[in-house]
Formats: structure tokens, C-alpha cells, sequence
């Protein structure tokens, strides 16, 4: 535990350099996340979730909005090869796709742009998920992160709300909701500066 927590110290102590890289119109974002967390009440109870993947994005416009909610929007994708699911019965392993992320980036403060996200996709599992379900489920998710920028890297720290469903595909359809912290590090490249 000690050595993870030096490594993040690390790692955020990095970011503080002079210049930064930021979300911005016409550019793009790459990263490597990792998140894990627990169940909460609105379905299957004493589940754990860990899940690790691969980020790409698209900052699609300039700034919008009044004062406080002024931002920029992106659409992202990810990959998550890493998908575990720590249930009574068995820990399923799966891999999993968002295809839809749409992610709003509040304007910048100094080092630090927070954003507002939702994201939709499916994940794959080698047991049913929850137990006594289906091997193939829908996650549909909310979350609330910032950006610490850095001169060649961003960190990102977030919590984010997963529901985990087959959508009727079995019955019983009970779920798992998760909350979960999510650590990342990646950059914003191109696009044009305001």
C-alpha cells in the first residue's frame, strides 16, 4: 500500500510543471485508466468491481456556456480489457466496450479542469453477472472527475456511479450498482488554443 501511494505522489507531483496541455477544440485525448469499487444498494449487494482500460477522444467544440458551466464538449471512447467482478459465488472475468462517452470539460483553473461525464457499453464476462444471469451486460455510468494538468501529461481522479444490467436479456434482471474511484494518466494533444 505504502509503494501505491508513493507512486501517486509521484505521479501528481509530475504534473506540476510549467506548461500545460488542456482539453481544447479540434484536439484529442489519449489515456490509460484503472478504477475499482464496491456495490451499493439498487441491486445485488457484496459485490466488488475492479476494471482497467484505454481511452481515445475527440474535443468537439470551443467554449459554451455561461460563467460556472462554461466548457467544452468531447466524445470518447474506451476499451477496458481488464474487467473483473468479485461476486459470492465466483470472480468473473470480462472485457468490455464504451462506445458512447460523452464528457463535458468545465473551463481551467490554473492546473486543474473538472468535467461532468456519462458513458454507455456492453461488457463480456466468463460467468454470469450478476450470479445466476447472463455473461453479456450493459453499463451505463455517471461521473465527476478533474484533470491536473501537466507539461506532457494530465492526471485524472474521479467517482463514478456504474450500472451493470443485462437489460432483460435473462430473468432474474437484478444488476449491480458500483461506486468506484478512478485513477488515469494521459495527455490532450493538437487543437487549437483560446
Amino acid at each position: 500500500m505504502r509503494s501505491f501511494a508513493a507512486l501517486l505522489v509521484f505521479v501528481l507531483a509530475s504534473t506540476f510543471c510549467l506548461a500545460q496541455s488542456a482539453p481544447e477544440q479540434g484536439g484529442h485525448e489519449v489515456q490509460v485508466w484503472a478504477g475499482g469499487g464496491h456495490s451499493v444498494s439498487g441491486g445485488r449487494g457484496n459485490t466488488g468491481v475492479f476494471n482497467a482500460g484505454l481511452r481515445y477522444g475527440w474535443v468537439l467544440t470551443a467554449p459554451h456556456l455561461p460563467g460556472f458551466l462554461r466548457g467544452k464538449f468531447e466524445y470518447a471512447v474506451d476499451a477496458v480489457p481488464v474487467f473483473l467482478v468479485f461476486q459470492p459465488a465466483n470472480t468473473a472475468y470480462g472485457v468490455g466496450f464504451d462506445p458512447l462517452g460523452l464528457k463535458w470539460n468545465f473551463e481551467r483553473h490554473g492546473r486543474l479542469s473538472p468535467y461532468l461525464e456519462l458513458t454507455g457499453g456492453t461488457l463480456f464476462t466468463s460467468h454470469n453477472v450478476p450470479t445466476g444471469t447472463n455473461t453479456v451486460n450493459f453499463m451505463d455510468q455517471a461521473a465527476l472527475g478533474v484533470h491536473i494538468l501537466g507539461a506532457k501529461r494530465n492526471v485524472s481522479l474521479e467517482l463514478r456511479y456504474m450500472h451493470i444490467s443485462n437489460a432483460g436479456l435473462a430473468t432474474p434482471n437484478p444488476g449491480v450498482n458500483t461506486v468506484q474511484v478512478r485513477l488515469g494518466i494521459g495527455k490532450f494533444f493538437g487543437g487549437k488554443v483560446h
